[in-house]
């Protein structure tokens, strides 16, 4: 399980676009990956179709391993460490470890 969901908010902490900030597309919980957008890109080259006549060169984000991946806080804007919370009526949710805040 993962301490990520899709639409997160995420800061790449290592690697070529390490500094970035990006929100999650998609998840591949069976390869440890995640899809972050304006993240990882890599050219990918096109042949013509009827959908796309012209074909090309395109741009597209490239999965990252979640490793790589620190939450955003919404409230305190850091990036963080993800903690869980057990409230009071038995639910589990996440917390942000800087500023104690549910996610």
């Amino acid at each position: 399980m993962f301490s990520l969901k899709k639409n997160d908010n995420v800061y790449v902490k290592t690697g070529k676009d390490k500094g970035k900030k990006g929100k999650i597309l998609r998840l591949f919980p069976q390869r440890q990956r995640a899809l972050v957008e304006g993240v990882n890109m890599v050219k990918k080259h096109m042949r013509p179709t009827r959908d796309n006549p012209k074909g090309g060169i395109f741009s597209m984000e490239s999965p990252i391993h979640v490793s790589n991946l620190m939450l955003v806080c919404s409230r305190c804007s850091k990036p963080t460490k993800v903690g869980f919370k057990v409230l009071t009526d038995g639910t589990k949710k996440r917390m942000c470890k800087k500023c104690h805040e549910i996610i």
